[in-house]
């Protein structure tokens, strides 16, 4: 027996061979077997940040070792997919040729019975000056207010401006908030965002302790499982989207009341990603307007270990500005200046006080209905296109504006996320591999192994235009897979851009 308890099996030659590097091999050699064979796997790893880890021998890429010390932490699916997809032709230039069904980020232009767009931003000359790190005290009093109106108006525990720190997006918040938390266990979902990838492997304090969700149970999070996890494994922070990224589904209700009473009584931080709040899609009329967040069943604002994100990025469609929140405890208000000074330095100053008025909460309600019509409409359309082209959606979207999309019932080398997604470049169309989404720090596993191998995401974000030509290539590629085979595919990929001077050319 090892130390730690674990078989060490013998060899024939009498030596011992400690049982998790005897798997290291086994895994190498499965590894060969099969990334090897398919060119849209090669053509992943050899992209920089994306070699697999912890794999025998250890190779270095020489384009990541320019600079001495510097590593690529390997990039989000958007990021990756958008270079290849440059590398078939796309140009932000010319973006309307293609149909983007992997764009993280919904339509902006004006959609029916929304308030107007933003089409001018005053700039006061204080506006010109640096903001505090924590954001200006009116945008700060404008989010306290909206929460309280819209979940906490039977609270005696209300927030203030206090409890909310601006900050420059979304990965932004997420980045301060890793940045002040100590040595522990943290525990996230599979599949989930893409950025949790190179956050729990940049933040090395936080040890990451999977939890794989399954669709015989509709992805949902199981929160008797947490606590089961607090108690024996020792987590101390729970990290999840809610809805969640990529699949579409969320937890409400009892549900979510349940895992706030879990974190409040076993005081483990629980991190919320709550960028999706207001899409949700009802089915009866007086529902529309509705949305979710955890801060409805927190008892104590600064008591309470719960931590919310969110911002203007998605459910008032301005990705572009960067403004976003952090809502919390008032001490972690505090320590999230202190890393937002050396992270980031704050959000944009004009952008903070043009944000004020949007946050106003007739006006919202007025933002959340038109949002929720609209994208339910492009929701149902798509998922009747696809079944229409022989795809089913095993667990369709109740949230968010995406679409989980398995590939196991297309013929090989199709029933890969990123062979599908290669071939569909070939159609001017983009998507999101699957195996982004399996949340990995390690970098270890065999793409083949990942559970989120045989899946794309496909947004439901931009316009409907653009999603009937996605649709419109996905109908070309499954009708040459019935017409040639599946010989047809898997092959003649355009390589990825070397350098960014090349790269800069096509932007």
């Amino acid at each position: 027996m090892s130390l730690s308890g674990t078989h060490t099996p013998t060899s024939r030659s009498g030596r011992s061979t400690p049982l998790h590097l005897r798997d290291v091999v086994h895994d190498v050699i499965r590894h060969f077997r099969h990334e090897k064979d398919s060119e849209a796997h090669r053509i992943f790893r050899q992209s920089a940040g994306h070699k697999p880890k912890g794999t025998l021998p250890q190779t270095i890429n020489p384009d990541e070792e320019t600079v001495p010390g510097i590593e690529h932490p390997g990039s989000t699916g958007v990021i990756y997919c958008s270079d290849r997809a440059m590398a078939n032709g796309f140009s932000y230039a010319s973006s309307h040729e293609w149909a983007n069904l992997g764009q993280g980020a919904p339509e902006v232009g004006q959609i029916p019975d929304a308030p107007p767009r933003p089409t001018s931003i005053p700039l006061p000359v204080d506006s010109l000056e640096y903001a505090p790190t924590t954001g200006v005290k009116a945008l700060r009093e404008a989010v306290a207010n909206l929460y309280n109106q819209q979940y906490r108006q039977d609270k005696l525990s209300q927030y203030t401006f206090e409890n909310v720190c601006i900050v420059p997006g979304g990965r932004a918040g997420l980045s301060r908030v890793a940045a002040v938390v100590g040595d522990v266990y943290c525990s996230y979902q599979i599949p989930d965002y893409t950025a949790y990838d190179q956050v729990l492997s940049a933040f090395k304090r936080l040890v990451p302790v999977p939890t794989a969700l399954d669709a015989e149970n509709n992805y949902k999070l199981d929160v008797k499982q947490i606590r089961k996890d607090i108690r024996t494994q020792g987590l101390e922070v729970i990290l999840a989207s809610n809805p969640r990224n990529p699949t579409g589904q969320v937890i409400e209700g009892e549900d979510l009341k349940s895992l706030v009473d879990v974190a409040r009584e076993a005081s483990a931080t629980l991190i919320m990603d709550e960028f999706y709040s207001w899409y949700l899609y009802p089915e009866k009329e007086e529902e529309y307007g509705r949305s979710l967040s955890s801060a409805e069943y927190i008892d104590n604002v600064d008591q309470d270990p719960v931590v919310i994100i969110n911002g203007l990025t998605k459910n008032w469609r301005l990705p572009g500005w960067r403004v976003c929140w952090v809502l919390g405890p008032k001490n972690l208000i505090t320590a999230l200046s202190q890393s937002g000074s050396f992270l980031d330095g704050g959000a944009n100053h004009p952008l903070q006080l043009a944000a004020i008025p949007l946050l106003d909460p007739d006006r919202v309600l007025q933002e959340k209905v038109a949002l929720q019509k609209h994208f339910k409409h492009k929701r149902d359309h798509v998922l009747r296109r696809l079944k229409d082209l022989g795809l089913e959606v095993d667990v369709p979207p109740v949230a968010t504006f995406y679409i989980w999309l398995s590939l196991e019932r297309l013929p090989a080398p199709l029933n890969n996320g990123l062979t599908f997604f290669e071939e569909l470049l070939k159609e001017q169309t983009i998507v999101i591999p699957g195996i982004f989404f399996d949340i990995n720090p390690a970098h270890r596993r065999n793409l083949f192994h990942s559970p989120c191998h045989h899946f794309v995401r496909l947004s439901f974000g931009p316009p409907l235009e653009d999603l009937d030509k996605g649709l419109d290539a996905i109908g070309r590629v499954l009708k040459k897979a019935k017409k040639e085979g599946g010989h047809a595919f898997g092959h003649s990929y355009k390589k990825s851009i070397d350098g960014v001077h090349q790269l800069d050319k096509l932007i």
